[in-house]
Order: structure tokens, then sequence, then C-alpha cells
């Protein structure tokens, strides 16, 4: 079971690191597993001069889950530049379901994401 907790903490790592890059300087995560079911849950403020690359984000992170790639790349997440595209673009292939709400100074988001048995 190691190897989905690895999965969403690297989801995590890299959700963080783009909330810092986007002048956010209080974020809060949690995650949850129940019945080969992973959320993750994000609060975060950010710099209102960034709220373009929240859009962006939002797109990436609807992207269609693709599994063959998150078997090969998974790993990747969380080990390039805060907030780059390619990461943001694998984090979305990796997860089932996206939720954004962007406010006027902060974003929550909720990830769903299918665990392997």
């Amino acid at each position: 079971m190691m190897h989905n907790e690895k999965k969403l903490a690297n989801i995590v790592e890299e959700l963080t690191m783009f909330f810092f890059s986007i002048g956010a300087t209080d974020v809060h995560s949690s995650v949850q597993i129940k019945d080969n079911h992973g959320k993750i849950e994000f609060d975060a403020d950010y710099g209102i001069e960034n709220r373009e690359r929240l859009n962006s984000l939002k797109k990436y992170l609807n992207e269609p889950k693709n599994e063959g790639l998150e078997d090969f790349y998974w790993e990747l997440a969380g080990s390039g530049d805060p907030g780059e595209t390619s990461q943001l673009l694998l984090v979305g292939m990796m997860i089932d379901k996206a939720e954004i709400s962007i406010e006027e100074n902060r974003v929550k988001i909720n990830l769903y994401k299918e665990l392997d048995t």
C-alpha cells in the first residue's frame, strides 16, 4: 500500500510548492484514505497578481487521467521547479477528479484519486 501513499505525498508536495510560487503564506492540506480512495484537500491564500496562474492550474488539474503515464512518471511529481507546467499536468493525469474554488484571496481544492488495490 505504500506505493499509493507515495503518490499522494508527491501530489501534496507539488501543489504545496505551486502555492508557495504564487505567493501563498498560509497553506493547509489534508489527506484522507478510505475504501481505496484518496482525497486531498488544500486551502491557501495567494498573491492576487498570480490569479491567472490559478486559472491555468484549474485547466491542468482537469486533464483526463492517464494511468499509463502515471505508472511510469508519478515519481517525477514534486521533482521539478515549483509550479512548472509539466509537473501540474502530471498531477492532473494522476487524479480522477478536481474541484477548485477560486475566491478573491483564497483558493480551495479537493482532489480525488482511486487507489490501487
